[in-house]
């Protein structure tokens, strides 16, 4: 039997006379979620004082404690790369959990939203080679001897852009499984009691994709900036 789960923002856009938003629906939510990032930035942000007060000082404590863990990984270069990073981080974090709330969709479940910010990490490590390096950087992908050079360039060249799949593929099938397993088990066993044990796994698969994600971008960047061997 097929089921079609309902969603808020689709509804919404239907009773406007949208049609087919649920064709484009991974959009609406990725808006969303932008939209909650950016407003809580902003309030947060006119917050801020010289003695934090409880809800800085969570805040400050999360912030400064991904920074502190991006640069042991990249040393002092990474500080320069770290908004991308914890901008990634937020953005896949938040999506991953609005999903497990009834009505909402997770836009990380969707191809599209995945692929795109894997070509956006894709595109940043290159941008970083090239600007540590110049045009140097392609010494990454002719290997350590020239005359090798015309065999590891198409295999570094296949290389990198794997990172593309095994980026977006990898988020999207974690939270896609997890949608599609809270969705059964919320039409078979109602809102609450039935998917509550898969709501705390949700919740833990939704951090550890938004940290390997992250974690992984900051490898390909490190990866960049080192001299070609």
């Amino acid at each position: 039997m097929d089921f079609h789960p309902i969603f808020f923002i689709d509804s919404f856009l239907e009773k406007l006379g949208m049609a087919h938003p649920a064709d484009y629906h991974h959009v609406t939510y990725m808006w969303l979620v932008m939209g909650v990032l950016i407003v809580c930035g902003i309030i947060f942000g006119k917050g801020v004082e010289l003695i934090p007060k409880k809800g800085q000082n969570f805040f400050e404590v999360i912030i400064s404690g991904l920074e502190n863990f991006i640069v042991e990984i990249t040393g002092p270069e990474g500080k320069a790369f770290f908004p991308f990073l914890a901008t990634v981080f937020l953005f896949i974090l938040v999506s991953n959990l609005i999903g497990l709330a009834p009505g909402f969709f997770s836009p990380t479940a969707d191809l599209n939203t995945t692929l795109a910010l894997a070509l956006c990490t894709f595109l940043y490590t290159h941008i970083i080679g090239i600007k540590y390096h110049g045009a140097k950087y392609i010494k990454h992908f002719l290997g350590p001897v020239w005359w090798l050079a015309p065999l590891l360039f198409p295999i570094e060249l296949i290389g990198h852009l794997a990172r593309i799949m095994s980026l977006s593929v990898r988020l999207f099938g974690n939270i896609f499984g997890k949608e599609t397993v809270l969705t059964i088990l919320f039409l078979l066993g109602g809102l609450y009691l039935a998917p509550l044990p898969i709501l705390f796994l949700g919740i833990l698969v939704s951090l550890i994709q938004a940290l390997v994600f992250m974690l992984l971008s900051t490898i390909y960047f490190v990866g960049s900036m080192e001299h070609a061997h």
